[in-house]
Formats: C-alpha cells, structure tokens, sequence
C-alpha cells in the first residue's frame, strides 16, 4: 500500500461511497479483461526486499529516516517500523544472464546502503525475523515517520477493537498482547513479482500456491521472535496475527483472516479480486474523483483506484497486483512468502527456483492443482513454517496410479521439483551457466538438510552451551550472521557458531 495518504476519520458516508466504488471497480475490470485491453506478453519479473537496520551490536537501530536521507536513492523507501527498509530492483526480462545480473545489482545497491548506513552508527541485515528484536522495539512510536503507516495502524487497531494476541507454539511458545500492528513489522520479506497476461493468470497463481511450501522449506530464516525460538519460518504466524482485525468470536465463527493462504485453486484474476471485495471490509475508504466505466465508455484505461488500494490491505501469500505501465494495464502475481536473506546469492537461488518452478507447473499436462486438493497444498505450507528443511508433505503420486502421498520435502524438491524449475528456467531462455549456478544453491541446501534457519538455530544452541545467556546468544548470532551475510557465500557453506580461537605459540 504505497499510496501518500493524510490520516484522518471516515464516517459511515465516507464506508458507503468506498463500497460503491469497489464494485464499479470490479465491473471495470471485468470488461478490460473481456475487452482484452490488457499487456501483450513480456517475461517481466521484479524483486523487493524488505531490510533490517541493527548495529554493531546486533541490536535494532531506530534510524531509517536518517539512513534514507543519506542513500537519497529512488530504490530504496520506507517499511513499517523505523528498523526497517526496502530496495526495489528495476523489472527484468527473463532470460540470458538475468540472474546474475540481478545479483550484481543487489550487491552495488546494498552496499552502498550499508556504507550510508555506517555513517549513524548501523548496518543492513537481511534476515526474515531480526534475532534480537524485544517487546519494547515493536510499539507504535516505532512506527515509521509516514502517514500511511499510522492510518493503517490505526484502521486495523479500530476494526480489531482490543489488544492483538500473538501465540506462537513452536519449539518454545510464545504469547503476548500488542496495542498496534507494529510487531508485523518484524517479518521482512522478499517479494516476487511475474507479469503475466490473464489468460496465463490462474495457472501461474494456482502453481506458486502449490509451490510455496517448498519455496519455505529450501528458504525459511526466521526461527526466533522476543527472544523465543519458535517456527523455522515465523513470519506468517506472526504477519497472520499481528494484521489480525477479527476479535476471537469471529474467528471462532469462521470469518477469513485478512492475512491468508486462501481457499481455493482459482481459474481466473478475478475471483482473487472478487473475493477480496466479499469477504473483506475497507480498512482505509479513500475515494478518487475518476468514474471507472466512464473512462472506459469513452475509450480510456481506468486506474481501479479503490480496488487497487483494497488490494493492498489483504495479504495473501501469493497476490494478485492490477497495474498500469506506459498507459497500458496488466497483471502481475506477487509472491510474498519468502524471508530476507541470508546472501544475495542465497535470495537470488530462491528467485531462480520460484521462477523456474512456476513457470514449469503452470505449463504442465496434468496441473499439480487438479491432483493436490486445496486442503493439502495449504497443510503443505504450515509444515514448511513449523518445520523448515525437515517438513514433510502431501503431493501428488507420480505413475499410473496417482493419488497422494507423503514425501520428505528435501526428497521432493531435490528429486522431482529442481528437474521441473531447471526445465522452467530452459523455457524462460535463462543461460545454463545461471540456471545451474543457482538452482545448485538449493540442490546443496538439500543435500546438506541447512537453510538460514537451520543455521541459525544451531549457532544459537551452540552459544547456549557454551554458557551464554540467551540474550547474549541471540546477539551473538545475530552478528555472526551479519558478518557472513556480507562476505556474501552461500548459507549452506557457512560453519555453525563461531570462528575457532588462534592458538596462541
């Protein structure tokens, strides 16, 4: 939700006209696709990063209005809390070396925020959840210094009415109360964009929600909150809860959560933009001026403004975007399930993974999503998030027979879902050097059963016996995974713990 809003009050009025709006929206949308007014096939793909700001010290620096001051780079803006950042990577066209041209230009933009960063006293960590993160850095003076932020902030306090409750049961449980959305901002992602023609939408969405386990499994880094050690990949209980509007009897009668996995395989755009408008109400009723079906009436590309905004306030892991570039529309899908991190080459091996993989089960004969009921692929995700490189899920039976079967998510994706991405990464015309440079990445986490996660939490167990203080622990490690984070080499080739001490004579 990248609008420059004013915070301020709606009344009933203001709820009315929003509503009415988002149907004429919706009708819009309709005939552009049924107009076909939409983007011709580009291979586009786009990357977002959210960033973690801590100190030398390991511990969150409060400062991301004075570190954007000094990168004054377009790339780079504002995330919710003042901890955070995010850098936007130019869209690419998929093919030839983009990988690893995507990759140096990660590396020029974060180390140039790094140094900029340096200069109060802090650094960028890419990590999902920032080990050293406490209560007291998540509260709403730590928002962000945008109007945006407060608004929404304030919208969801309001349609929530009480405290927000965080119980995370993981290898440790975790519950707490919070006044504000604020501990969502602890979860900092990477996000996928594909530019995809709406013919091809459903098939490309449909594959990255089966997709999205392994996408977790092979990546999750975010195994600690508030100084607990809970899923390897804590981000989506957490997001889940912190974004939560429904008070428990709602929940308790079934109504949709606003951050989800979904419910259904879809066939086209719409039903996502459908279902958005009928199971969630408007957080933020901003009206624009424009009429949707007059422009279109009279030959023009409505913006969809209110669609686009409500769009923005229901977090599916895998989004639907409505966009225009050059004054022609399009769609992309967003995949939001990744954690930061923990290298560049490691976010870039996820990306060629995700990329490859899509593109190879959207394309497939017998679809993945017509012999893997919804149910599954969504039980699929939440072991991913519990257990990381170690889950296990239910996927379709190769052979004669079919059906279902359970199968050891590292044995899948090494055996069944790295041929497909590698096929995938041929059609998109990715050069071999690229493709299995990274895809190689993965193979070796496999192999190796280690991810950021993995690594993380046994760099933290080992400092526990060692005799440090969970505090001191998670400082530790948190450092150590800066340090290594920046000499840049892949998660699965990192040592667990610290540097052996030089003998000394």
């Amino acid at each position: 939700m990248g609008e420059k809003v004013v915070a301020g009050q709606f009344d009933l009025s203001d709820r009315q006209r929003y509503r009415e709006k988002l149907q004429k929206c919706l009708a819009g949308l309709e005939r552009l696709l049924a107009e076909k007014r939409f983007d011709r096939p580009k291979n586009l793909m786009g990357v977002e990063i959210e960033l973690n700001l801590a100190g030398s010290d390991g511990m969150p620096r409060m400062l991301n209005g004075q570190v954007l001051e000094r990168i004054a780079s377009r790339d780079f803006q504002t995330e919710l809390a003042m901890f955070n950042l995010e850098v936007n990577i130019t869209p690419h066209r998929l093919g030839g070396r983009v990988f690893d041209q995507l990759a140096e230009e990660l590396r020029t933009s974060l180390a140039y925020a790094d140094r900029k960063a340096g200069e109060v006293d802090a650094g960028i960590v890419m990590i999902g959840i920032l080990p050293t993160l406490g209560r007291d850095d998540l509260v709403s003076s730590n928002l962000s210094e945008a109007d945006r932020y407060t608004l929404l902030n304030d919208q969801i306090v309001a349609a929530r009415g009480e405290d927000f409750r965080l119980d995370i049961d993981g290898v440790e449980h975790l519950t707490c109360t919070s006044k504000s959305i604020v501990p969502e901002a602890a979860c900092t992602s990477v996000q996928l964009h594909l530019q995809v023609t709406p013919d091809r939408f459903a098939d490309v969405w449909n594959a990255a929600q089966a997709a999205s386990a392994a996408q977790i499994a092979v990546g999750a880094n975010s195994p600690f909150l508030f100084g607990h050690e809970l899923w390897r990949e804590s981000r989506p209980p957490l997001f889940l809860q912190a974004t939560d509007t429904r008070p428990p009897e709602l929940q308790a009668q079934g109504v949709r959560p606003r951050t989800w996995f979904g419910e259904r395989w879809v066939t086209s755009a719409y039903d996502l933009f459908e279902e958005n408008l009928r199971f969630f109400p408007a957080l933020i009723p901003i009206c624009d001026d424009e009429d949707p079906l007059e422009v279109l009436d009279a030959g023009g590309i409505p913006k969809l403004a209110e669609l686009v905004l409500h769009n923005g306030t229901v977090y599916r892991w895998n989004r639907p975007v409505f966009d225009i570039a050059d004054g022609v529309p399009h769609l992309r899908v967003e995949n939001r399930v990744l954690p930061a991190g923990p290298t560049i080459t490691d976010v870039i091996a996820n990306a060629a993974f995700y990329y490859g993989l899509v593109r190879a089960l959207a394309e497939e004969a017998r679809p993945v999503w017509t012999r893997l009921p919804f149910e599954a692929a969504e039980a699929n995700f939440d072991a991913a998030c519990r257990h990381g490189i170690d889950a296990r899920f239910v996927w379709p039976r190769r052979g004669r027979y079919g059906g279902t079967g359970e199968v050891d998510a590292v044995t899948l994706v090494r055996d069944e879902l790295l041929p497909l991405a590698s096929a995938g990464l041929d059609a998109w015309g990715v050069e071999a050097a690229d493709r299995d440079l990274y895809l190689g990445v993965i193979e070796e986490r496999c192999r190796r059963r280690v991810n950021g996660a993995s690594w993380q939490a046994a760099t933290f167990h080992g400092l526990r016996e060692q005799g440090l203080s969970r505090e001191a622990a998670l400082a530790v490690t948190t450092r150590r995974y800066a340090q290594l984070m920046h000499v840049g080499e892949p998660v699965h080739t990192w040592p667990v713990g610290l540097p052996a001490p030089v003998p000394l004579g």
